[in-house]
């Protein structure tokens, strides 16, 4: 199934099949290794996420935006969820990860090759344990369950069911129809097919054996709000459609303990540009534009080497091409009003030259040679020229009035994630205009405002200054709505934050729908304040650039 997507960003991390067990603690003495390795930080980036991994891009690995808790996973063939201890910057601090050997290495020996180089680089050290973990237990409900015993012989698989095309705005249902499916397979099917409700593993509990057919269709978590008495949740899915229920559950698990890892890796090789060159600057092989028809979506497919854009603003593929921010108009100096208003459909090939991404082991494009194709793309057919500089825009400063944080465990480690923490409780489940829970963990005041900026996009559109005064780290939990939920804000849905605030950034006080801004969230939930300023910060300037594009 091809990712249908409003974003040209169709790239996500790859899901790596759960297991109850990790197989290895560390790699054999006699284990296989790349033939030569380029490790170092990536770069910051807006919104990062991890890309590429296992299997091989023709004779390399790839990893970008990488945390080390992506790379262990992948290693060892595990659910993220299933690594326990290390430092407190396992999820946060970001690698770029490229190793050369054989395009013929067998998946099994790439993933040696990775804990090779992960106890080389890295020094990081493991062992096999035990852990009580939070999970989604899949169990047979009150009644009897409602599922088909299947045919044994037929083939086993869950096909996504594409929606009919429908006006633009329609909101319409996520459907699976299942054959000849194991209750294992489908907890773990679930856990990847509805990530927005279900955050963290789901593990099967039903005691039901052989194999079954059934349909489940549920409403998307950002849908539910808006579909009213039409949207049904996916716990409800489960229990009404199936018989079965869902649970969030803390239960002992196997694990992979990190005993210790270094957050600084070795030196790469003298020898790396000369044996691992770096490709040829990617580049589209041939590309077209053209208008597009009304009443289309936006649409992003990548099919194979090729990208498939249907009605896009052109607008959107510069901030997507400049990683800047697509809700903020300040970003963007001098553009013309067509840059909202004109769209087109483009369909381009990747060159057959560009290395890693077009071999026939290829499984994706790289999103970093995407940005730079797409910014050759805008420069070329639409001869745009711009640059680069610092010019005031509205920007925020956090400020402490009472806070309300918790202290953290130092050792425990940083991150954000989105759902409920330990104790299960929820608010958007029964308060669906609650759009947003995020529940975070040992963040110092620096680090919270760098993830008020990735989380709430729709609201915070540059670097956030911290004046809060405060030190040490802290533990808490933020609920409110995305932007495009307020009433006074432009429904919509771009932008981490989900949809797009006003453009004049001005602090929205909670609604009378019930929807509680990021603002009000961060003042009566932390104790905090975020004060709008106008200050200095990175825009792009448009120096020229044609609306009509150059000839196909």
């Amino acid at each position: 199934m091809l990712a249908r997507v409003t974003l040209l960003v169709v790239l996500s991390t790859p899901i790596f099949a759960q297991s109850d067990a990790p197989t290895k603690s560390a790699p054999p003495s006699a284990a296989p290794a790349f033939e030569i390795a380029d490790v170092h930080k990536s770069p910051d980036r807006r919104f990062p996420f991890m890309e590429g991994g296992i299997p091989l891009r023709g004779d390399r690995l790839v990893f970008h935006q990488a945390t080390m808790l992506d790379l262990i996973a992948a290693a060892y063939s595990l659910d993220p969820s299933l690594v326990t201890g290390g430092p407190s910057w396992l999820e946060t601090n970001r690698f770029e990860v490229i190793g050369k050997t054989a395009p013929t290495t067998s998946k099994d020996n790439v993933k040696l090759m990775l804990q090779s180089l992960l106890a080389d680089r890295f020094k990081l050290v493991v062992h096999n344990g035990t852990a009580p973990l939070p999970a989604y237990v899949l169990s047979v409900g009150k009644g009897k369950p409602k599922l088909k015993e299947a045919d044994s012989s037929a083939d086993s698989d869950c096909q996504y069911q594409e929606p009919p095309k429908a006006p633009p705005g329609t909101i319409q249902n996520i459907v699976f129809v299942c054959h000849n499916t194991t209750m294992e397979q489908f907890a773990t099917d679930l856990h990847d097919w509805a990530g927005g409700y279900l955050t963290e593993p789901v593990v099967d509990s039903t005691g039901l054996k052989g194999a079954f057919d059934f349909d489940i269709k549920w409403t998307g978590r950002g849908q539910l709000q808006r579909a009213g008495a039409d949207g049904i949740s996916i716990f409800d899915a489960v229990d009404k459609q199936l018989g079965l229920k869902l649970d969030l559950q803390t239960a002992p698990r196997a694990v992979l303990v990190v005993d210790s890892v270094s957050q600084t890796p070795t030196p790469n090789s003298p020898d790396l540009e000369k044996i691992l060159p770096a490709p040829p600057p990617a580049q589209f092989e041939v590309a077209t534009i053209k208008p597009s028809q009304p009443g289309e979506g936006i649409r992003g497919r990548i099919n194979g080497n090729q990208v498939d854009v249907t009605n896009s603003n052109l607008k959107f593929l510069i901030t997507f091409a400049w990683d800047l921010n697509p809700n903020d108009s300040e970003q963007i100096v001098n553009a013309p009003k067509w840059l909202d208003s004109d769209h087109f459909d483009i369909l381009a090939k990747v060159s057959s030259e560009t290395q890693a991404t077009s071999s026939p082991n290829a499984q994706r494009i790289d999103i970093e040679d995407l940005r730079f194709m797409v910014r050759s793309l805008i420069e070329d057919r639409f001869q745009m020229k711009a640059h680069m500089e610092d010019r005031p825009i509205d920007a925020y400063t956090l400020i402490a009035v009472n806070p309300k944080l918790h202290p953290a465990d130092p050792l425990s480690r940083t991150r954000c994630k989105e759902g409920p923490g330990p104790d299960g409780k929820d608010p958007r489940v029964a308060t669906p205009i609650l759009g947003r829970l995020l529940t975070c963990q040992n963040m110092t005041s620096a680090q919270i405002v760098g993830e008020l900026q990735r989380q709430a996009g729709g609201y915070i559109f540059s670097p956030v200054l911290d004046k809060t005064g405060l030190n040490g780290s802290w533990d808490f939990t933020l609920s409110f709505s995305t932007a495009g939920q307020l009433q006074s804000g432009a429904a919509g849905g771009g932008g981490a934050g989900g949809g797009s605030a006003s453009t004049d950034a001005t602090p929205s006080a909670s609604e009378p729908n019930g929807a509680v801004s990021l603002f009000d969230a961060v003042n009566h939930q932390l104790g905090l304040k975020l004060e709008k300023q106008r200050r200095p910060a990175p825009v792009l300037v448009i120096d020229h650039i044609e609306e009509k594009p150059t000839e196909n």
